[in-house]
């Protein structure tokens, strides 16, 4: 029998060429963005001079009916009505009335037809290796059901019902005890039920990161009193020999600063310049080392450090649930 695979996807949703299996089955589903266009190619061993290209499920699209003198056919752009099940067959040149049996069937998903739901993680996207964590995906389109979709694991994305709530529908991905298997880049998609192979647009990236135990050094360098305009240095040390630290503020993963370690004396240093004082410097700093092997795999938190901006000047407090007089207290030095 002769197989019939994707062979290239400009510009994917989430599944690169190199990815694609050589042998599709309706286990993994290339996944194809609306306007986009797909090339499909029909393997054989024999040296099958024509081949046919038929879809089995969906509407019909005659350009994909024809036989075909080589062994790839480019359709496109993709709308909704390419989406669905397609097999190929072969046929030596001067036999067109003797077919091979057909390919295994590949579904051909097409993403874009809805709005994209959101994807948000619970506790947060710092998840502590072997606990648990949830993700939320989210619609206001009553969908029947939901897709989640890692770019990192080998396997083919998980399925759950949708759940109807007043202002459309949701489902929870329970996952735990994870593993540094689990750290990635998720997304989730929505479809109905009765065209499954129709996808919405894909929710925004969501990045899980998993922290190990040891935890790192975290001090603010302040000199002495600083005035508007002047900078501030925090650094951070551990013995461990990191070769990236990462500075998340207030818990944001998105945009966090990063400083490439530096070794000295037997530990691992980075120092990270965050610029003149002003209030959008306030908040809760917590460092992070990882290794460029593993960039999803982090090491446990520092103490958290909490910086405020006030009257011109920077005050580290690490106990901010305290709330001390700001207007009392000498500037950190």
């Amino acid at each position: 029998n002769p197989q019939l695979v994707v062979s290239q996807v400009p510009s994917p949703a989430f599944l690169s060429p190199g990815q694609l299996p050589s042998t599709p089955s309706l286990s993994v589903h290339p996944v194809v963005p609306q306007g986009q266009c797909v090339t499909l190619q029909c393997h054989s061993h024999c040296r099958f001079g024509m081949f046919r290209l038929y879809k089995v499920t969906g509407a019909l699209i005659a350009e994909l009916h024809s036989i075909m003198l080589q062994d790839s056919f480019l359709a496109g752009p993709v709308t909704p009505a390419h989406a669905g099940t397609y097999r190929c067959c072969g046929s030596y040149l001067g036999s067109s009335s003797v077919w091979s049996p057909p390919s295994d069937p590949l579904l051909i998903v097409v993403t874009g037809v809805y709005r994209k739901p959101s994807l948000s993680a619970q506790p947060g996207p710092l998840v502590k290796s072997e606990g648990n964590m949830t993700l939320h995906c989210r619609s206001e389109i009553q969908f029947e059901s939901f897709v989640l979709h890692s770019e990192e694991l080998s396997k083919a994305p998980w399925h759950l019902p949708g759940q109807p709530h007043r202002e459309g529908s949701h489902a929870n991905f329970i996952m735990g005890p994870v593993t540094a298997a689990h750290a990635g880049t998720y997304r989730c998609f929505g479809f109905l039920n009765h065209s499954f192979y129709e996808w919405s647009t894909p929710s925004d990236l969501l990045d899980i990161m998993i922290t190990g135990e040891n935890k790192l050094s975290l001090w603010a360098q302040l000199g002495a009193v600083l005035s508007s305009g002047e900078n501030m240095t925090l650094s951070c040390c551990s013995e461990s020999n990191f070769d990236v630290y990462r500075l998340p503020r207030d818990g944001q993963l998105c945009g966090h600063q990063l400083a490439e370690g530096q070794r000295h004396d037997g530990a691992s240093w980075a120092h990270f310049l965050l610029g003149p004082a002003k209030p959008a410097l306030g908040g809760t700093y917590i460092f992070h080392g990882s290794f460029n092997s593993s960039p999803c795999e982090w090491s446990g938190p520092s103490d958290p450090l909490y910086l405020s901006v006030t009257v011109g000047r920077i005050w580290a407090n690490p106990y901010p649930h305290l709330s001390p007089d700001l207007s009392s207290r000498k500037p950190v030095k």
